[in-house]
């Protein structure tokens, strides 16, 4: 079970539970072409977010396997909700999970989707006591991929057209971390 002591600070971040009044941030990111590009669904409505807001408010705790916990991402400094990070518990007996994140644009290249993403990590392997933390990415998403091997993940995959996605086959890419990797990974930034 993981019920996280919210809000979880970062040196630039604050990380915490969605709630109602997120949905105009969340769909000036979601509603984009280019945030969509790489993920499972398009440029989200404001109702289409509206619905995946209503599913995230209520995924601030896993309490069993096969739930996600979804965690808001809002910069310190202005309280600006700037990313949506989420943590699937794949299996209790394979103590494993997925993590997930997607970032407004114009929050990129500064460092704060790692900081984001290592706290997530944190609460995976030492909050739920994961071992082993697996990221996926539609293989032409560069950014994604180097975020997840600047946390330290490694690249255990690269499957080749193995999903259709938008009426496209599109190659995915695998990323795991151990429990070990992440105790002698120097964690902090």
């Amino acid at each position: 079970m993981l019920r996280p002591d919210y809000p979880i600070s970062t040196e630039r971040l604050r990380l915490r539970p969605f709630r109602a009044d997120d949905l105009d941030a969340l769909n000036s990111f979601q509603s984009r072409a280019d945030v969509a590009r790489y993920l499972y669904w398009g440029p989200r409505s404001r109702a289409e977010s509206a619905a995946a807001l209503a599913k995230r408010i209520h995924s601030a705790t896993l309490t069993r396997e096969g739930q996600f916990l979804a965690v808001a991402v809002e910069l310190v400094e202005t309280g600006q909700l700037i990313g949506d990070l989420n943590l699937e518990y794949l299996s209790a007996e394979h103590r494993q999970g997925e993590i997930g994140f997607v970032f407004h644009p114009d929050h990129h290249g500064k460092g704060l989707a790692l900081e984001a993403a290592r706290e997530l990590l944190r609460l995976g392997f030492e909050d739920l006591g994961l071992h082993r933390v697996v990221g996926r990415c539609d293989g032409r998403n560069a950014a994604s991929a180097a975020l997840m091997e600047r946390l330290g993940m490694r690249r255990e995959a690269h499957l080749r057209e193995n999903e259709r996605v938008k009426g496209e086959w599109t190659d995915e890419l695998v990323y795991a971390m151990l429990e070990r990797e992440w105790e002698g990974s120097g964690r902090p930034l």
